[in-house]
């Protein structure tokens, strides 16, 4: 899968993660597709460092969808804690 690939699952995972977890989101959309990518890659490293998972075989994997999903969700709450007191 390239890094167009990567991007979409990025975008597609991130608008999950921000479906699943609960409460006022910090940012807008803009904010979940960049921390959607960013837990793709997140959630891809992870597969393949910590359980040897190839998460580079096929788009439509369902391990690729969940470590991406798990990514964004880690993502999300990191991005949560750091801009927790601030107004926009």
């Amino acid at each position: 899968m390239g890094i167009i690939g990567w991007i979409v699952l990025g975008l597609i995972a991130g608008a999950i993660a921000r479906a699943i977890l609960p409460g006022a989101q910090p940012g807008g959309w803009l904010v979940t597709l960049i921390t959607g990518i960013l837990g793709a890659l997140l959630g891809g490293w992870i597969a393949s460092a910590i359980f040897s998972v190839n998460v580079n075989d096929a788009f439509f994997d369902l391990g690729t969808w969940i470590f991406a999903i798990l990514g964004g969700l880690i993502v999300s709450f990191i991005w949560r804690a750091i801009t927790r007191g601030r107004t926009a």
